[in-house]
């Protein structure tokens, strides 16, 4: 999550940072602050994890994007030869590698350009076409914004870039909350009770250890979720229980019993810091057993009528709900794109692709706003949202007291609707497609 950070001295570039705003500032005014927030209203859009994709891809599965263009695009759908002749191609390409090695691609590419002469030109196109297509809003916008390219606010992009490049660096904090948290509770712990001179303080570490790592019986507390995790992968680990052997066990009494002793537990502990983020984490090793061993629970809120006041209770212990709810509170920023295909004659088209959240619309006005500032021209945002349901206020007015309020019923499955948001000289309308 963090291997695109290592090469960098942030201090340093944030110090250099700092000296270009200032200087802009002397320059430009205020317009330098316009710029820097109406980025940020849009930093969480940032290229992540197409970032980590090509960092984080084994040596060992790479092959070279000639190769990749020819087998997945050149020969399926530009020349869409028939199935026995593409795979009389991947053996001559197997064949290549085995007698040549070094020199595969060279020997290889010899014959397909005397067989094929355009192959050449139409692989320089798709990598061009490829490098466009991996550009993030915030990237869009330096390269094509027509109000960012005139002479006179080349400037904008050096701010733009600087809000780019910060969010992207701190993307994997956020990204790995409850393993940070939990990773610094989990050693604050191990090493102070391994040291003996806490031996008489043994009270007050008592005291601020569980300040920090206590688990709310409502709510969540990253710092004590994720020492709790680490805890239970060690003595997983220890007993051979993360295992597809173990898995497979269905009887309870035989899973709470099962030791293979295999003392792998650190081991695997600092394996899951290295590798995993949050989503992975949870979604891991948070299991039926997990939930049943630490009395976790997912809680509900509802009326007392005779108190009138709201009281909480325990709504599921079941692992799927409480999983759930854990992954519902994760970072997880829209996925955002610029519709290429839609995107002209003055207009900037934002494809919001749903993922089960709408967007929360407090924020759409003035984030559009700041992004019609940066394009120079309208600017429109494609979105789903669900339909609001007209509701009922007719009983007793504004007064709580005499009303018989009813265990809610199960709630039904929302409804949806596509819809276009479009600001235009800072007016904002929206229509339902």
């Amino acid at each position: 999550m963090f291997k695109h950070t290592w090469g960098e001295d942030f201090a340093g570039q944030a110090l250099s940072d700092k000296r270009l705003i200032a200087m802009l500032r002397s320059e430009k005014g205020r317009w330098v602050d316009y710029v820097i927030e109406f980025t940020r209203g849009i930093d969480n859009l940032v290229g992540f994890h197409h970032t980590l994709s090509q960092l984080n891809l084994p040596s060992e599965t790479q092959t070279s994007k000639k190769v990749d263009f020819y087998f997945d695009v050149f020969l399926q759908a530009v020349r869409k030869v028939k199935q026995h002749e593409y795979i009389k191609e991947i053996e001559r390409y197997n064949t290549a590698c085995s007698e040549f090695s070094e020199m595969t691609d060279v020997v290889f590419f010899a014959d397909v350009t005397q067989r094929y002469p355009e192959f050449e030109a139409l692989l320089e196109k798709h990598k061009k076409q490829k490098k466009e297509g991996a550009l993030d809003v915030i990237e869009f916008l330096q390269e094509h914004s027509p109000f960012v390219k005139k002479e006179e606010n080349q400037w904008m992009r050096s701010v733009m870039q600087i809000v780019r490049n910060t969010s992207a660096f701190f993307q994997p904090q956020i990204r790995t909350k409850i393993l940070n948290e939990g990773w610094a509770s989990y050693w604050h712990e191990r090493l102070f009770l391994a040291d003996d001179r806490i031996k008489g303080n043994e009270v007050g570490f008592a005291r601020v250890n569980a300040k920090v790592t206590a688990l709310p019986r409502v709510g969540l507390n990253p710092y004590a979720l994720g020492s709790l995790l680490f805890n239970s992968v060690e003595s997983l680990a220890d007993k051979g229980k993360i295992s597809y052997e173990f898995q497979r066990i269905e009887n309870a009494e035989a899973r709470k019993n099962y030791d293979r002793k295999t003392g792998e537990g650190l081991d695997s502990i600092f394996n899951v810091r290295e590798n995993f983020g949050d989503f992975m984490f949870i979604n891991t090793f948070v299991d039926q057993d997990f939930v049943d061993n630490n009395k976790l629970f997912v809680s509900g809120r509802r009326l007392n009528q005779q108190k009138g006041v709201w009281e909480h209770y325990v709504k599921s212990r079941k692992v799927a709900d409480y999983r759930q709810m854990l992954l519902d509170s994760l970072y997880h920023p829209p996925y955002i794109t610029v519709d290429r295909e839609k995107t002209g004659s003055g207009c900037l088209y934002l494809h919001h692709h749903f993922e089960g959240k709408p967007l929360i619309g407090e924020y759409i006005s003035n984030t559009m706003l700041g992004i019609e500032y940066l394009w120079g021209e309208t600017v429109k945002l494609e979105t789903t949202e669900p339909v609001q349901a007209k509701k009922d206020v007719s009983y007793y007015g504004m007064f709580q007291f005499p009303l018989q309020v009813e265990e809610p019923a199960a709630e039904a499955e929302p409804k949806y609707e596509r819809v276009v948001y479009t600001m235009e000289e800072k007016k904002l309308t929206r229509t339902v497609m």
